[in-house]
């Protein structure tokens, strides 16, 4: 098994030279384990009066993860709260979290539990939105974003791991929940955590499939209908790496699925350590602030929801768009399930797709108040 343990400890010694302030831990008891975490909440929240949770890599704490991810400063520069929950710590004396990795097989401690129960706390003490609560993390802190992707959607809004994975165990009982979006941050040369996953545990955590695979999966979880990639600018040379960037857009309810990969980078927290184009930190926010704003330019999303509808689904000739509500219809598309735009069509409540294959396609409907993506069978 390579030495996630090692690099990570590495890591910390280099960055607690460079970042040496310690915060203040508050306890919290969760399944009679007294458990702990740092909060910071800025002088001035936004009105959305989000909050998001910084997991720590495994052997890492919670106060080098404040330090090196900067999240206070981005706290401060954007508005919102910000946790640093503490795993506990395992057997062998290490910190972690318990999303199963293979030689944690008698740990049972409920991290799930103890961060959605945390959550809860956090909104109701501090009067934080509930509908804007996310997580991200390094690592093992990850790989916890994605347990709570699949486990904690009704808390969880939005998770952006960075140089993590999910555990093909925790994927298998993925399928039936809903999908939140999603944002990964990964290095190509990452030796810890490997773009092509390890199937079939060679390194000792557990299965996981490859990145790439992971992306498509929530992708298609998320009924996303097309893809945009780009590079973004190499600010700096000097790091040895660069980012393409992968966006999965016109999910259902809006949602997106996005994918930096570092090219030539490691097992790292770029704007820390590794590239230094971006921060991590920063870019998730970002992600997490573009959920934010999706859902308030629809006003409210449920109305239109149940209120702009297709019919008949299935159908072999004539789909119908049905509006009970004043939101203005302005343009229909029609995707495949590759993302290929098959018709677009003005101000219209109705589309031709006699002519298509029998399959699923996506219409996505936009409105004066937003747009909605529906699926469509044709039979």
């Amino acid at each position: 098994m390579k030495s996630k343990c090692t690099i990570l400890i590495l890591v910390a010694v280099v960055f607690c030279s460079h970042f040496t302030a310690k915060a203040q831990f508050t306890e919290f008891e969760h399944d009679g384990i007294t458990r702990q975490y740092i909060y910071y909440e800025p002088l001035d929240l936004n009105e959305q009066m989000p909050l998001v949770f910084v997991m720590h890599g495994f052997t890492g704490d919670a106060n080098d993860m404040r330090n090196y991810s900067q999240m206070n400063q981005y706290a401060d520069q954007y508005g919102f709260a910000v946790c640093y929950p503490r795993g506990t710590t395992d057997s062998s004396g290490d910190r972690f979290w318990n999303v199963g990795y293979a030689f944690h097989q008698n740990e049972t401690v409920d991290d799930v539990g103890f961060l959605t129960e945390l959550a809860e706390y956090l909104q109701l003490t501090h009067g934080l939105n509930p509908n804007y609560t996310f997580a991200t993390g390094f690592s093992n802190g990850a790989e916890m974003c994605y347990m709570l992707s699949c486990q904690a959607y009704d808390t969880f809004k939005a998770v952006a791991p960075v140089a993590g994975m999910i555990l093909q165990d925790i994927l298998d009982e993925c399928d039936n929940s809903p999908p939140i979006p999603l944002f990964e941050i990964h290095g190509s040369q990452d030796n810890v955590t490997p773009l092509d996953g390890d199937p079939n545990n060679n390194d000792g955590w557990g299965a996981y499939p490859s990145i790439p695979f992971t992306i498509e999966y929530f992708s298609d979880k998320n009924e996303c209908t097309t893809v945009e990639t780009e590079t973004l600018p190499n600010t700096d040379p000097s790091d040895g790496s660069y980012i393409i960037s992968e966006k999965h857009l016109n999910g259902i309810n809006n949602n997106e699925v996005w994918y930096y990969e570092v090219v030539g980078g490691g097992h790292d927290w770029p704007g820390a350590w590794g590239n230094m184009d971006i921060n991590a930190g920063e870019e998730a926010w970002l992600f997490f602030q573009k959920y934010i704003d999706d859902i308030l330019s629809i006003s409210n999303f449920e109305t239109l929801e149940k209120n702009i509808f297709v019919f008949p689904n299935p159908t072999s000739n004539l789909i119908q768009i049905g509006n009970s509500t004043q939101f203005e219809l302005q343009e229909i598309i029609l995707y495949n399930t590759l993302g290929a735009v098959i018709k677009t069509k003005l101000i219209n409540e109705s589309i031709d797709i006699t002519n298509l294959t029998t399959g699923i396609y996506f219409l996505n409907i936009k409105t004066s108040k937003g747009s909605i993506t529906k699926k469509i069978i044709k039979n």
